[in-house]
């Protein structure tokens, strides 16, 4: 287990849960990665984004985990010689606002390991908690919303189909990701 802060670095490599936009845009160094599922928790559009995705004025709407259920993602291993310089990037990107709380979790890999990871869980005390909203007010958050990483719709279209590959199917984002992109988001046909 790799629980360390950015100053010392794990002696160990360093697992990191990704179930939003790490499973596309990592953007760290990694020598694995492999599908896993995290217990207790679920992918939800909960989180109002007033950096990435919107603005505090315009909020967009980003995944953060929230209680209950599974989640299935991506776990990836990190070298212990690059735990370190991860985990403050991972600071830095996720923790803008402070609307996550990081974790080190149990997460159960598809090929039978158990490792343990670090996890970003939405804070429900946040003030972007967002918690679970009406389909028509996420249509409207994440329609509106751009920020320093993009326009919303383009984070939830890379997501419903980088799960979508991965043979994941999350019911909101691929409602959403038919209102956002009609015809474009259904599941291919053949190989």
């Amino acid at each position: 287990m790799a629980k360390a802060d950015a100053a010392s670095g794990p002696a160990e490599d360093l697992w990191v849960f990704g179930y939003g936009s790490l499973i596309w845009r990592p953007g760290f160094t990694f020598v694995e990665s492999v599908m896993a599922r995290l217990h207790g928790y679920h992918r939800s559009l909960c989180v109002l984004s007033h950096v990435h995705r919107g603005t505090p004025e315009r909020p967009g709407l980003v995944l953060g985990l929230d209680r209950g259920g599974v989640c299935r993602g991506l776990a990836f291993r990190v070298a212990a010689a690059d735990a370190a310089e991860t985990i403050a990037y991972l600071r830095a990107r996720e923790q803008a606002t402070a609307v996550y709380v990081e974790r080190y979790m149990p997460v159960k890999l598809a090929d039978g390991r158990a490792v343990t990871a670090l996890v970003y869980v939405a804070d429900r005390k946040h003030l972007q908690y967002a918690g679970r909203l009406p389909a028509e007010r996420i249509l409207e958050l994440v329609r509106h919303g751009v920020g320093v990483s993009g326009q919303n719709p383009d984070y939830v279209l890379q997501t419903h189909e980088h799960l979508r590959r991965m043979g994941v199917l999350d019911p909101v984002l691929a409602d959403l990701a038919e209102k956002l992109a009609p015809g474009i988001t259904a599941p291919r046909m053949g190989g």
